[in-house]
C-alpha cells in the first residue's frame, strides 16, 4: 500500500478539507529548497515549509548537533532542573534581542508562546494587586489556535465554530498605510473604553484605572491574515500610548524573527520595544518545534516574591527540551555566520524587482514586500479571504510545476529559505509570471 493511501486511512491532516482538497504528497526527503515525493518528483519549498525552515531542509550541521545531543542527554524535567543548551540560548536570544529583556520562559510552539504572554502579562498586574484583564489586538491579526491565542486573534473561519467561548478582546484596526491615524485614534479609544469611571471623592484618577493589560500585535506583517504589511513609525506611536497608559505591549514574532522582515527581528525597526516578544517557527532552522517568551526583568520581578501564590503556575512535558535547544543553538550558529545578512538583502532586492514587473499586471494588486517576503492580491470577483475560490487553483498551477506555494485565498506570497539561490529565485518568478500572464487571456 503506498504512502498516501496508508495516510488516508489514519491521518487527518491541518487545515485541509479531506473530501475536495488532492491527496497529500508523500515526501521522502528534503534538500536545500527542495523536497522530493516518493516517485521522485521534486518541489521548491517557496514557503519554508510554514515559514519554519530558514536554513534549507536537512542542514547537516544542525542534524549533526542534534545528533550528538541525542547521544548526551534527550529529555529531563525543567522544573527543579536546567542544562547547558537551554542556558546557552538563552544567554544568546538576550544578547540578540534589541531591547532590554532580562528572562526567557521555554515553550513548545507559537501558540504557546502566545499564551504564555498573555498569561504573564494578565498575572503580572494580578501580582501587583491591579485588576487589569482587558486585551487590545489588531482584528486581522492570527495569533495560533489554542483556545487564548484564538480569542487574542481576529474574529472570522478560523475561529467561528468557537466564538461564543472565546474571551472579549477589543480589536483595532492595524495601521495598514492609510490607515495608521485611524488605528492610532481606536487605539486611545480602547484604552479610554478600559478605564473604570471615577466614583466620588475617588482619589484615583481614571488614567490609573485602565483595566487594560496589554496590547499584542503582530511587528509590520499580519502573517496568516493575509501578509498584510505597514510601517514601523505608526506602531512605535501605539507602543508609546501604551506606555504612558501603564500597559503592557506583547510583540508576536513568531513568523517576523529569524530574519523574515529583513533584520533578525521586526522589533529592530523600533525605538520603542516591547515589553514581551514571544518567538518559535524559524527559531531551530525547521527541525523541532520549540517556543520562546522573552520578558523584561520588571515583568520578572513581579513574580519573584516569597509568596507561592505569586508563582508562574504555567509548563510543557517538553519545556526547553534539550534537542529542540540544541537545534536552535545550532541555527543561531548559522545565523551569525558572515552571509546570513547577505542572504537577506539578496532575497529583498530581488523582490523588490520583481515586484516592480508585477505592479503592471491590471489583474494584479495590493504587491507588497518586506524582507523576504513578497505578497500581492489577485483581482477577483470575490472579496479578498482565506476561503476565495480561486486559492485551489493557484495552489494546483504552481505544485503541478513543482513549486510549494500554498495562497491564502487569493493572496500569493513567496517566503522562501535563506539558502535559495538566485537561479531558483528566477524559477519561482518565472511560474509566477507566467500564471499572471494566464489570467490576462
Amino acid at each position: 500500500m503506498k504512502l498516501t493511501e496508508r495516510d488516508k486511512q489514519y491521518i487527518w491532516h491541518p487545515y485541509t478539507q479531506a473530501k475536495t482538497e488532492r491527496s497529500p504528497i508523500p515526501v521522502v526527503k528534503g534538500k536545500g529548497a527542495w523536497l522530493t515525493d516518493e516517485n521522485g518528483k521534486k518541489y521548491l519549498d517557496a514557503i519554508s515549509s510554514w515559514w519554519v525552515n530558514i536554513h534549507g531542509h536537512a542542514h547537516p550541521y544542525i542534524a549533526k548537533k542534534i545528533a550528538e545531543q541525542a547521544k548526551q542527554l534527550e529529555q529531563v524535567i525543567f522544573a527543579g532542573f536546567t542544562h547547558e543548551p537551554a542556558v546557552r540560548l538563552a544567554e544568546r536570544i538576550v544578547r540578540l534581542l534589541p531591547g532590554d529583556y532580562a528572562k526567557v520562559f521555554y515553550s513548545d510552539n507559537g501558540s504557546t508562546a502566545v499564551e504564555v504572554a498573555l498569561k504573564m502579562a494578565i498575572q503580572y498586574w494580578h501580582n501587583k494587586g491591579i485588576q487589569k484583564t482587558k486585551i487590545i489586538t489588531f482584528k486581522d491579526g492570527y495569533h495560533g489556535d489554542t483556545f487564548g491565542a484564538m480569542s487574542a486573534s481576529g474574529r472570522g473561519i478560523f475561529t467561528n465554530p468557537f466564538t461564543s467561548l472565546l474571551f472579549d478582546v477589543i480589536h483595532i484596526e492595524p495601521p495598514l498605510p492609510g490607515k495608521e491615524k485611524q488605528s492610532i485614534e481606536q487605539l486611545k479609544a480602547a484604552i479610554g473604553s478600559g478605564r473604570r469611571q471615577p466614583i466620588p471623592n475617588d482619589s484615583q484618577p481614571a488614567t490609573r484605572n485602565s483595566q487594560t493589560s496589554c496590547f499584542l500585535f503582530e511587528p509590520l506583517v499580519l502573517g496568516a491574515g493575509g501578509m498584510l504589511m505597514y510601517d514601523a513609525e505608526p506602531l512605535d506611536k501605539m507602543i508609546s500610548i501604551c506606555r504612558k497608559n501603564n500597559i503592557l505591549t506583547i510583540a508576536d514574532e513568531v513568523m517576523t524573527g529569524f530574519g523574515r522582515t529583513g533584520k533578525l527581528f521586526a522589533t529592530e525597526y523600533l525605538e520603542n520595544q516591547p515589553d514581551i516578544i514571544c518567538l518559535s517557527k524559524g527559531i531551530t532552522g525547521g527541525f523541532m518545534p520549540l517556543g520562546l517568551t522573552v520578558c523584561t526583568e520588571e515583568i520578572y520581578q513581579a513574580f519573584y516574591s516569597d509568596d507561592r501564590a505569586k508563582t508562574f503556575f504555567h509548563g510543557h512535558s517538553y519545556t526547553a527540551n534539550p534537542l529542540a535547544c540544541a537545534a536552535a543553538n545550532a541555527s543561531l550558529d548559522l545565523v551569525e555566520k558572515k552571509g546570513f545578512k547577505q542572504s537577506l538583502k539578496r532575497i529583498q532586492s530581488r523582490h523588490v524587482a520583481f515586484a516592480k514587473k508585477l505592479v503592471r499586471n491590471p489583474k494584479i494588486e495590493n504587491v507588497r514586500t518586506r524582507g523576504t517576503i513578497l505578497a500581492f492580491d489577485l483581482k477577483t470577483k470575490d472579496a479578498t479571504s482565506y476561503l476565495n475560490k480561486e486559492r485551489a487553483r493557484i495552489y494546483d498551477f504552481f505544485i503541478e510545476r513543482g513549486i510549494l506555494l500554498r495562497p491564502l485565498g487569493n493572496t500569493i506570497y513567496v517566503m522562501p529559505p535563506y539558502c535559495i539561490t538566485e537561479n531558483e529565485l528566477a524559477f519561482v518568478y518565472a511560474e509566477i509570471s507566467r500564471f499572471a500572464d494566464s489570467l490576462l487571456s
